[in-house]
């Protein structure tokens, strides 16, 4: 499950679809307020390496603390499959949500703990 592939994904009811080009074998659980309470698992990808497919007028946005992160979410499931930011690099990029990656085996992946509480 490791090295670059093509994912495919979405919320719960289908109505946000999406495809991005991501590597599984790097993932990762934060620990900040939001992350923590969602159960997200992340990977990121360059934000030219993801397409929204559908869903664009479902979508809604939700930003807290420094605002540095929109995440997105559908308006009919409340899901929110992912987000878009910038890198510590300042590149634009984007974070998904594995959960809802379509066929991901999540007992499979080793996500690297991240200490979002402390920023």
């Amino acid at each position: 499950m490791t090295g670059v592939q093509t994912l495919a994904g979405g919320c719960h009811c289908g109505a946000v679809r999406y495809e991005a080009e991501a590597d599984l074998g790097q993932t990762m659980a934060c620990n900040c307020s939001h992350c923590e309470k969602k159960g997200f698992i992340l990977t990121f990808t360059p934000v030219e390496k993801f397409r929204l497919l559908a869903g664009e007028e479902k979508l809604a946005e939700y930003r807290f603390n420094k605002h540095a992160i929109t995440h997105r979410f559908c308006t009919a499931c409340g899901v929110q499959a992912f987000a878009i930011g910038v890198a510590p690099d300042g590149k634009p990029m984007a974070a998904i949500n594995v959960r809802c990656v379509d066929g991901v085996d999540l007992a499979a992946l080793k996500p690297q703990k991240f200490d979002g509480r402390s920023l």
